[in-house]
C-alpha cells in the first residue's frame, strides 16, 4: 500500500464527513489524576456506529460504486463494528449487505448490523472461519467480498487520526488497538502524512496476541486462539499487507490482559462518564500499565468503540471481569 498524502486523506474527509462530523478529542483532568500524564482521547466512539470503522465503511463503498458500478451487494466478516460501518454505508447506496458473525458473537452488535440493514448469518468457532465461509459465498451468492483490511478502509479510518493530530499535534505517544490493523495503519499513513514524530504504540490482547507474536518473530504468527471479551482485537490469523505497515513504524506493540481492560472500562466510566468496549478501552489499559514511563509527558488514546454488550458492561461495572 502507497503511503498517504495530506491531499489523500484531505479527499477521505470529504467523502466521510457526508454521513458524519468530525469526533471529539479532549483531555479528561481525571484521567490525568489517575495516571499522572496529560490523557488526550479521541472519542471515536461518538460516530453513528459508535465505532470508528464507520469512516472506512463510507470511503470503501464509495470507491466501490465509482470502480465497481454493476455491484448489488456485498459480503464480509466481522465481529460487530465493521459490519456495522460496511451496513450503513451500504444502505445509502441500496446495496444489499451479508455478513459473517462467529457463534457467541455479541448479540447487540447483531441486532446493531441488522438494524443498519445487513442480513447477519452466525457460522464457525471464531472470527477467521467466518471469514474463511463468507469467501465462500461471495463466490456462490455473486457477491462482493470486502475484507477486513484494505487500502480504501485504511483511506476512511485514517481520517480519525488526521483530525487528533491536526488538534493535539504535540502529542508524545499515542496507544491504538490492533484487530485486522486497519486503525493503527490510519494512524500510522496521518502521522507520517503531517511529519510528525509522535511514537505509536500498538496493543492487543494477550489472548489474540497474533500483531504482537508477528511483531517481535519479524513474521507473520497466527495463534491457536483468540479468546477474548475485546472482541474488537479477537483476531488470530495477521494480515500481511497491514503487518507491513504496523511493523515498520510503530514503537512497540504491548499486551494487556482482559482484567486490565476491564479496569479501563471502569476508569473510562468514572473518569469521563463515556462508556468503551474492550477494545475501545485496549489503549488507556496499555497507557495504565506505562503510567510511570509517561508520568508528566501528553498521551493520545484511541477510544475506538462503545458497543458493548449490556451484560458485559454490568459484570464489569460490579467490579468484575466477562468470560468468553
Amino acid at each position: 500500500m502507497e503511503p498517504l498524502t495530506r491531499e489523500t486523506i484531505e479527499a477521505a474527509s470529504k467523502i466521510v464527513y457526508q454521513s458524519m462530523a468530525p469526533t471529539p478529542q479532549y483531555q479528561w483532568p481525571l484521567l490525568k489524576t489517575a495516571l499522572g500524564s496529560e490523557v488526550w482521547v479521541k472519542h471515536e466512539n461518538h460516530t453513528p456506529t459508535g465505532a470508528f470503522k464507520v469512516r472506512g465503511g463510507l470511503t470503501f463503498i464509495h470507491w466501490l460504486k465509482q470502480n465497481h458500478p454493476d455491484v448489488t451487494g456485498i459480503i464480509t466478516a466481522t465481529r460487530g463494528n465493521h459490519g456495522q460501518s460496511q451496513a450503513f454505508a451500504a444502505r445509502k447506496h441500496g446495496l444489499r449487505t451479508v455478513i459473517l458473525v462467529p457463534e457467541g458473537n455479541s448479540s447487540e452488535k447483531n441486532a446493531a448490523m441488522e438494524g443498519f440493514g445487513g442480513e447477519v448469518i452466525i457460522h464457525g468457532k471464531d472470527f477467521d472461519e467466518a471469514r474463511l465461509r463468507s469467501e465462500e459465498l461471495a463466490q456462490q451468492e455473486g457477491l462482493f467480498l470486502v475484507p477486513s483490511f484494505h487500502e480504501q478502509l485504511v483511506h476512511g479510518v485514517s481520517t480519525y487520526a488526521y483530525e487528533f493530530f491536526n488538534a493535539v499535534p504535540d502529542l508524545d505517544t499515542v496507544y491504538v488497538p490492533i484487530g485486522c490493523g486497519s486503525g493503527i495503519c490510519g494512524t500510522i499513513m496521518a502521522r507520517n502524512a503531517l511529519g510528525l514524530k509522535t511514537k505509536i504504540i500498538g496493543v492487543v490482547s494477550e489472548n489474540a496476541a497474533t500483531a504482537k507474536l508477528s511483531f517481535v518473530a519479524g513474521k507473520l504468527i497466527e495463534t491457536p486462539s483468540a479468546i477474548t471479551f475485546a472482541d474488537g482485537m479477537a483476531v488470530r490469523v495477521p494480515v500481511q499487507s497491514s503487518f507491513d505497515i504496523y511493523a515498520n513504524n510503530v514503537e512497540d506493540i504491548i499486551t494487556v490482559s482482559d482484567e486490565e481492560v476491564a479496569d479501563a472500562i471502569r476508569l473510562y466510566y468514572r473518569a469521563t462518564h463515556n462508556i468503551a468496549e474492550g477494545a475501545g478501552a485496549a489503549p488507556l489499559a496499555a497507557l495504565t500499565q506505562q503510567k510511570h514511563k509517561m508520568t508528566g509527558k501528553k498521551a493520545g488514546v484511541i477510544l475506538c468503540g462503545q458497543n458493548i454488550d449490556t451484560d458485559w458492561f454490568v459484570t464489569v461495572m460490579s467490579g468484575k471481569t466477562p468470560t468468553v
